[in-house]
């Protein structure tokens, strides 16, 4: 894991920036491997989103910037904007976002939007929160906002990656939070912590959609398989894994819900990564 200095010679804007889009400026970077990095930037007094919202990002390299969708890593309380991304080669825009440094400008437009936001969700008491690489990041943003705490009575994030050191984002953020001053409290004996890898031997392997099907998920936390009338879950990450793990969800009973129909699980389908 590596920090990136400051960039002084950030260039400025050579264009005019449109009116329904903010220029921030990147506070830090931090790259975990040469496919992962975490970036915070400044947040706009006006701009509010619910935590589990993703928002459109893009960079002031062209006239007509490319933008896409990232989740907001960071609570909604939070006073910046934290993302958290892969770094695509020759990605149109991944392929210059992971190069910033602070001080470099970052476009963000105004609006934010998403279904993984709790409002989605019918009351319940257990949230699972289903994660495969970058899809941790608007979980990120959920198990630090004490609002989780009010709602469910436990929280389960999983973390699923290829290897070991790509779980370096998650692990550091669960540790963070237990000792988080704000949410510290809230999360201590109903926060739990699932991580796994497919690809590199680690405390525990295997595929998250072969972990609830066997029934080992459940084993290993000691908890109920998935229950309607208790459990509520969000997934986010790969297009097959969410196929994959809706299906296993919704054979357990649990309904698909929305922000204008809440009901038992929730996926993210507009994502990066």
């Amino acid at each position: 894991m590596t920090a990136v200095p400051a960039n002084e010679n950030a260039a400025p804007l050579r264009f005019p920036i449109p009116a329904n889009v903010h220029a921030e400026t990147v506070v830090s970077v931090t790259h975990y491997t040469d496919s992962l990095f975490s970036f915070r930037i400044t947040r706009p007094q006006s701009f509010r989103f619910r935590s589990g919202e993703f928002v459109m990002i893009g960079l002031p390299n062209a006239e007509k910037p490319i933008f896409r969708a990232y989740s907001i890593a960071s609570p909604a309380w939070d006073e910046e904007l934290e993302f958290y991304s892969i770094k695509v080669p020759d990605g149109p825009l991944t392929s210059e976002l992971q190069k910033i440094a602070p001080g470099d400008t970052i476009l963000l437009r105004q609006k934010s939007t998403g279904t993984l936001v709790l409002d989605a969700l019918k009351p319940g008491k257990r949230l699972w929160m289903i994660a495969t690489g970058t899809g941790i990041a608007p979980f990120a943003s959920l198990i630090r906002d004490p609002e989780t705490y009010d709602k469910f009575e436990q929280v389960v994030l999983t973390n699923t990656c290829r290897g070991v050191a790509e779980l370096q984002y998650g692990d550091q953020l669960f540790a963070a939070v237990s000792e988080d001053p704000l949410i510290g409290e809230l999360t201590a004996g109903r926060l739990t912590y699932y991580a796994t890898t497919t690809r590199e031997d680690s405390p525990r392997t295997g595929r998250i959609t072969d972990l609830i099907s066997s029934g080992k998920l459940f084993a290993d936390l000691g908890f109920d398989a998935f229950d309607p009338e208790t459990d509520r879950v969000m997934i986010c990450g790969s297009i097959d894994m969410i196929r994959d793990v809706s299906k296993l969800v919704a054979d357990f009973g649990l309904v698909e819900g929305s922000n204008a129909a809440p009901a038992d699980f929730v996926v993210e389908r507009a994502f990066v990564g």
